[in-house]
């Protein structure tokens, strides 16, 4: 069906429609800007220097001149492309992010590949990145990551086959150190997901697609299931349709948390995704708003770095009915898992609750 409506739009028409009121203080949003980062996408090296050029001159300033309920300034995670590695540009990715509080994470396109196979790829892009000081590390000092896969076509889900390879890529992802996924929503692409705006543990059965639905995120019930080598956990981002923004001014547009010029920040979106974006079941009143762009290309950083976003920030300090907070993904993957496991109030003391931030952060730098 067109724009994949046929897999998600049942989901989306049987949601539950309850409203979120005020529960033990008021809400917490979480928001994280997850950056499919693609500095070489039809472009140069050249290209690519002159992309990371805006950001380390723009970027900073933006961190700096706004901040959120707890006093931090934005964040953004940039998950790079790990088949373009190229050395200049990771490292200068790497200061900006030392910098400014933002991190980097993995993404990959491939295809036609193996269990084996993959597992190469992954394991050389780990530690090309860890090599800068980037990726969380587990106490044996292995790399941990948060995980975008390129085409959306992640376990193979795409329907003509193509982008992928891997039907059992979910076990492969956690074997070599990832902590959750962040690809989805995918929609209008076909490999979009039944299960939509959702925070769920995704069990691999040697199909592809494994993670069209699986068991979600629930206070006292699904933290052991973290640790389990065949559940990856997937963050997802908002996915609906939107009624106060209509294209001819008749049909709803579809709402998939993508940040492009054509499709800003705006207090309707961001009063859409407070709706319907996902809090952990029996947990206590925090909302995880996962966002994602293409931060790369000129067209979409000058919006990221520009007016658009700065009127953005500008409007989250002025709604009250939340406290906005900005995070990366891992600390979005943190708060998740203190919520499974009863945190409630500030998310401060919980940013860092199972995943401890990379190397070069610990650092420290001129953070915002």
């Amino acid at each position: 069906m067109i724009r994949s409506l046929d897999r998600w739009l049942p989901a989306w028409l049987t949601r539950d429609r309850a409203m979120r009121g005020p529960q033990n203080g008021p809400w917490q949003v979480f928001i994280a800007v997850c950056d499919h980062f693609e500095p070489f996408h039809g472009t140069d090296k050249a290209g690519a220097l002159a992309a990371i050029r805006q950001w380390e001159q723009r970027w900073p300033p933006m961190v700096k001149a706004f901040c959120d309920a707890s006093g931090r300034g934005p964040r953004h995670t940039f998950f790079y492309p790990v088949e373009q590695y190229d050395d200049e540009i990771i490292e200068r990715l790497a200061a900006l992010c030392e910098r400014t509080g933002s991190e980097v994470e993995v993404h990959l396109h491939h295809d036609s590949d193996t269990a084996a196979s993959l597992k190469q790829k992954l394991r050389k892009g780990l530690d090309d990145l860890a090599r800068h000081g980037l990726l969380s590390r587990n106490v044996s000092g292995a790399p941990r990551f948060g995980f975008i896969h390129g085409n959306w076509a992640l376990d193979h889900s795409h329907p003509t086959g193509c982008h992928c390879g891997v039907p059992d890529e979910l076990r492969v992802l956690k074997a070599t150190g990832c902590y959750a996924d962040f690809t989805m929503p995918a929609a209008p692409d076909p490999s979009q997901t039944r299960t939509i705006n959702s925070i769920y543990y995704a069990k691999e059965d040697g199909l592809p697609k494994s993670h069209d639905r699986g068991v979600a995120v629930e206070c006292g019930k699904t933290a052991r299931l973290a640790d389990d080598p065949d559940h990856l956990l997937m963050v997802q981002g908002p996915l609906g349709l939107n009624w106060r923004w209509r294209k001819h001014g008749v049909l709803p547009r579809i709402e998939n948390g993508d940040l492009t010029t054509a499709n800003p920040p705006t207090a309707v979106r961001y009063r859409l995704w407070t709706q319907i974006c996902p809090a952990v079941k029996g947990g206590g009143p925090w909302i995880f708003v996962k966002l994602h762009t293409h931060g790369g290309i000129a067209r979409n950083y000058d919006m990221l770095l520009g007016d658009a976003m700065r009127a953005f920030h500008k409007l989250l300090g002025l709604k009250r009915e939340f406290q906005c907070n900005y995070v990366t993904a891992r600390e979005m993957a943190n708060l998740v898992h203190a919520a499974e496991d009863g945190a409630q109030g500030e998310p401060g003391p919980w940013l860092d609750h199972v995943h401890a931030p990379p190397p070069r952060l610990d650092r420290g730098g001129e953070i915002g």
